[in-house]
C-alpha cells in the first residue's frame, strides 16, 4: 500500500546485500519504495541476481545488483559511479559488508589476518563513505554503519573482529561531527545475535551446532535471535524517521547487554 511506503524514490546503497542483515535491509527498503543499489563479491553473483529479480517483481521499489570487491578502492569508486549514472543522486548509504572470522585466541592470530579484517570491515566503510559523501551532501542524506554489540561488551576469542567494530562505532561519531555542517546524519546499528547464514555457518563449525544456536538465542532477554527483517526495519527507522538523530549507536540486541549472567572464565 502506498501509505506504508516510507522511503519512496530515495536512492540507497547497501554493501554486502545478498545475505543476512544486508539482504534484510535491501528487502525492507525496496518494500518501502526506495531505489536500492546493492553489492557483494563476484562469488555472490547468482545470489545477487536472484534477489534482484525477486524484489523487482514484488516492488514497489526497485533494486540493482552490482558485483564489487570492497577491499579494492577502484571497485568502491565504480559502485558509486554506477549509482550516480543510473539514478543521479544518493540519499542513504548503508555500510554493512563484513565478516566474522572463526573464533581464535590472540596467540593464534597473525598480523596479516588482523590487517585483512581491518581492510574489509573498517577501511571499506571509510572509503565507501568518502566517495558517497559528495553526493549525500547534496541531498542532505545519511549514512548507516553496521557495527556490533560486541564493540561495547567484548567477545571471547575475537579481538580483531571486536576491534574493527569498536572502530566503526567511534568513526560513526567522528563522521557525524564532520558532516553535521552539511546536514548529513551518520548513525550506526549494533546488532547482537541475528539469525543469518553466517551465524548458521559458524555454529556448524562447533561440536554441537544445535546447542550453539540455542545458546545464541538464550543470550537475549527476549529469548530468541533477531531477524533479517528486524535489521531492515531498524535501518529504515534511522534513514526515514530518526531525522533528529546523528552519531547514535542503536542497539538491535533484544536486551543482550543487560542483567547478570554466568560469565566467569576462571577455571
Amino acid at each position: 500500500m502506498a501509505c506504508a511506503q516510507r522511503y519512496v524514490n530515495k536512492v540507497v546503497i547497501v554493501t554486502g546485500g545478498t545475505r543476512g542483515i544486508g539482504r534484510g535491509i535491501v528487502k525492507v527498503f525496496v518494500q518501502n519504495g526506495a531505489k536500492v543499489v546493492f553489492c557483494a563479491q563476484e562469488t555472490e553473483l547468482s545470489a545477487g541476481q536472484s534477489l534482484e529479480s525477486v524484489l523487482n517483481e514484488e516492488g514497489p521499489g526497485s533494486c540493482t545488483f552490482v558485483s564489487c570487491d570492497l577491499t579494492k578502492e577502484d571497485d568502491i569508486k565504480r559502485l558509486i559511479n554506477v549509482t550516480m549514472e543510473r539514478f543521479g543522486q544518493i540519499d542513504c548509504l548503508v555500510n554493512n559488508a563484513g565478516w566474522h572470522p572463526p573464533h581464535k585466541t590472540t596467540d593464534e592470530t597473525t598480523a596479516e589476518e588482523f590487517r585483512d579484517l581491518l581492510n574489509l570491515n573498517l577501511i571499506s566503510y571509510f572509503l565507501t563513505s568518502k566517495y558517497a559523501l559528495p553526493y549525500l551532501r547534496k541531498t542532505q542524506g545519511n549514512i548507516i554503519n553496521l557495527s556490533s554489540l560486541v564493540a561495547s561488551i567484548g567477545q571471547k576469542d575475537a579481538a580483531p573482529y571486536v576491534a574493527t567494530k569498536g572502530a566503526i562505532t567511534a568513526m560513526t561519531k567522528a563522521m557525524a561531527v564532520d558532516e553535521s555542517r552539511y546536514q548529513v546524519r551518520v548513525n550506526c546499528i549494533s546488532p547482537s545475535n541475528i539469525m543469518t547464514p553466517l551465524w548458521k555457518e559458524l555454529a556448524g563449525r562447533t561440536e554441537d551446532a544445535a546447542a550453539t544456536i540455542k545458546g545464541g538465542e538464550n543470550a537475549q532477554l527476549i529469548g530468541r535471535m533477531g531477524t533479517e527483517t528486524e535489521s531492515g526495519l531498524a535501518a529504515l527507522f534511522l534513514a526515514a524517521d530518526a531525522t533528529f538523530c546523528t552519531g547514535i549507536d542503536l542497539f538491535l540486541s533484544g536486551g543482550a547487554e543487560l542483567n547478570y549472567g554466568f560469565k566467569s572464565q576462571i577455571p
